[in-house]
């Protein structure tokens, strides 16, 4: 990994994050206590809503240790001396999923979705060539907390439709070197079909690694298999994640230790294959054993990548010291090993300057001609770390230019940019393929949560797992006149925490490209709008109308087809209001993409918003099944504010299917709801809630939600002050 003076290395053990964490789940009776022995509690809770099934803990442990974190681990042996503040020390091969109390707090839900490649925005970016992997430190090793928290300052990703597989980058050897993804990023991510790998980090010498652990990560049994092979696939199914990337940059090693990891790589690969998992391979260690990166695919490392008896992992990733020469001959080296080019990833690091970093691009992704290899992002949460204002419509304005580039139109990228954006050069991906569909363009984090249009927390919040599937091209606009600005905007909102907003004088009708999709379309299917224009009195009345496109252009960077619905509307200002459009005239076809087109009936700029777009088959008349068995699993209390564990369980699937997610709330005395957060999983941790006034209880209310935004009944549960 680049070692340069300016550059903070994710390796370095962090400055202390918190009050000391977690230190009694060494223990088994630790752990017992935050699990609350929850199986036991569920049994005995009784259905909701009445009577109110309270449940306080046998012991109550500090606030910071009921907190649940993603999970880091050594191998086998850790380190000697004590850990800092905050951290604690694990050994993998001593993990269990039945002693892993966070468990339910870091499992994933979302099953991966299968993702269809559109005929792409412009005649540059291309499908079936280059693709795009993402290391990503989304927080420290330690500390890195399992289901959001409370601040809007957040790397909140949402351009899923030009990457590949995503790296949860991080480990340190003063804190752990195992490092599991947690949940909020897979259930995006899997949401918009992008895998999710996990990070085993054997760190280099100079920042504190230790050859023990890379002969502990392959060591052999008496039997001849590998034990932590074994466990490594155990979490990542138990945890619901893709992969690993192995990244062995601990010098020292011989032949035999380069052997050995070879065929730990192997069996890694033939463990996980069956479920799915995937392997990535960083070019460090090499089949000498030493570490010697070298910004290729050669003799010297292919072993890594593929030997005589077949592939060893399923993709490489090259070394930053690349040249165009050593991409050329590392893409011709794939293909005579029966390999694609396109699985080899050429380091490009942006966590210094990202997109005002200088990248040899024609070495990668040559315009004009076939595309080298594939390419991989280091550290692209430059975007939200370099700004001054970290605010989350600042934090969108930053991404989208680096993924969409300066133009912010993928349709018609800026010639001659300096900066190469993936969406000028690769195809984009979507998932939206089945009925119902829905988007409130929710990012997953915002300043305050919103329902109906009304603000129902004040609270900052971010939760990655609550973001919805978002147009994949940032921004598709055509018009004959000025080009509006298009943002997604957190001062107002239909549902979540942000919105889609229209600025600016609309000298011409404007069209806007939504989604890209492969809905089938049936006689009963209706498109749904929900949008404002406001505030009044200075709003600028405009007409809507909805499109959907039954063909794909008819090739790269041409027009979509869009065909427009009879559901013209005014919209002047007067609050949210629902527009509605029946798609009976193009049942028996397939919708393509989903459009808006406005049209100003005045001169002033409007600044126009929409809140939710949805394609459904049926009417609205159904509602999910409520969850059941909602319980406090443990709680401490102080100060009048209490720190809360809460589990249920989620209700059968039924005919519209699993839950999209789960939100709890709080009633207070007075008979008024507040939200307080949402998960994909059945448990949620909830942070300094403060009593209201002399309540003898805090009442909680579990409700599910699917794809339509629909809620469930709601289940309760309380906590006696």
């Amino acid at each position: 990994m680049p070692e340069t003076d300016d550059v903070v290395d994710p390796r370095t053990p962090p400055a202390a994050v918190r009050p000391t964490r977690r230190r009694v789940l060494v223990t088994g009776a630790g752990a017992a206590v935050l699990l609350g022995l929850a199986g036991r509690a569920r049994a005995a809770a009784a259905p909701a809503p009445v009577p109110l099934p309270v449940r306080a803990p046998a012991t109550a442990p500090a606030p910071a240790d009921l907190a649940p974190y993603a999970s880091y681990w050594f191998p086998d042996s850790v380190p000697s001396g004590t850990p800092g503040p905050g951290i604690v020390w694990r050994s993998l091969s001593r993990w269990t999923p039945e002693g892993d109390p966070d468990l339910a707090h870091n499992t994933s839900t979302v099953p991966l979705a299968e993702r269809f490649t559109p005929v792409p925005a412009n005649r540059e970016a291309r499908a079936g060539q280059a693709r795009i992997a993402s290391l990503v430190s989304f927080g420290p090793t330690a500390g890195n907390p399992s289901q959001g928290s409370p601040t809007a300052d957040h790397y909140a990703l949402t351009h899923w439709a030009y990457i590949d597989e995503l790296v949860f980058w991080g480990g340190s050897a003063g804190e752990g070197i195992v490092l599991a993804p947690n949940a909020p990023v897979v259930d995006a991510a899997h949401r918009n079909g992008v895998r999710v790998l996990g990070n085993v980090f054997l760190p280099p010498v100079a920042y504190g690694g230790d050859l023990r652990w890379t002969r502990d990560l392959v060591r052999r049994d008496s039997l001849g298999r590998f034990p932590i092979a074994d466990k490594l696939v155990r979490v990542a199914r138990t945890y619901g994640f893709d992969g690993w990337f192995v990244n062995a940059e601990t010098d020292g090693g011989d032949s035999a230790l380069a052997t050995r990891m070879r065929e730990f790589l192997r069996a890694l690969r033939a463990a996980g294959e069956p479920h799915g998992l995937r392997i990535t391979w960083y070019d460090a260690m090499n089949s000498t054993g030493r570490v010697g990166w070298q910004g290729a695919l050669n003799a010297l490392n292919q072993e890594f990548f593929e030997d005589r008896a077949g592939a060893v992992s399923d993709t490489m990733f090259v070394d930053f010291r690349w040249t165009p020469d050593s991409l050329g001959a590392s893409g011709a080296l794939a293909e005579r090993l029966g390999r694609s080019r396109h699985d080899l990833w050429a380091a490009v690091d942006t966590e210094s300057r990202g997109w005002d970093s200088v990248v040899d691009w024609d070495a990668i992704v040559p315009r004009g001609r076939d595309h080298v290899v594939s390419y991989g992002f280091y550290r692209p949460e430059w975007t939200r770390n370099h700004l001054a204002d970290r605010s989350p419509g600042a934090f969108h304005r930053a991404d989208d230019r680096f993924w969409t580039g300066e133009s912010l139109d993928p349709a018609r990228p800026a010639p001659g940019a300096r900066w190469r954006a993936p969406a000028a050069v690769v195809a984009d991906r979507s998932t939206v393929t089945g009925l119902p569909f829905a988007c409130s363009f929710n990012t997953g984090h915002g300043l305050r949560w919103y329902e109906d249009g009304k603000a129902v927390s004040d609270t900052p919040w971010n939760h990655l797992g609550l973001q919805d599937r978002l147009p994949g091209r940032r921004w598709a606009v055509d018009t004959t006149g000025a080009r509006p600005s298009v943002t997604l905007d957190f001062a107002n909102a239909w549902r979540g925490g942000s919105s889609l907003l229209v600025e600016g004088a609309l000298t011409a009708p404007v069209v806007i490209g939504l989604h890209s999709t492969r809905l089938p379309l049936t006689r009963g299917a209706v498109l749904e709008l929900v949008h404002t224009t406001g505030p009044e009195p200075a709003a600028t009345e405009i007409t809507v109308e909805v499109g959907a496109a039954v063909r794909e252009p008819s090739g790269p960077g041409e027009p979509v087809p869009y065909t427009w619905l009879p559901a013209r509307t005014r919209d002047s200002g007067r609050g949210w209001r629902t527009t509605q459009a029946g798609l009976a005239s193009l049942a028996g076809g397939t919708a393509y993409g989903l459009a808006v087109r406005i049209t100003a009936l005045g001169k002033k700029p409007v600044a126009w918003r929409i809140g939710a777009v949805s394609v459904r088959d049926e009417t609205r008349t159904r509602r999910p099944a409520p969850p059941t068995a909602p319980v406090v699993d443990a709680s401490a209390r102080h100060d009048g504010r209490a720190w809360v564990r809460l589990s249920w369980r989620a209700a059968a699937a039924g005919p519209g299917g699993r839950p999209r997610h789960h939100e709890v709330w709080r009633v207070l005395p007075d008979g008024t709801r507040r939200f307080l957060g949402g998960t994909c999983g059945t448990a949620l941790y909830l942070p300094a809630v403060p009593r209201a006034g002399r309540e003898r209880a805090a009442v909680f209310e579990v409700r599910a939600v699917d794809e339509l935004y629909a809620v469930s009944e709601a289940a309760r549960t309380a906590l006696v002050w």
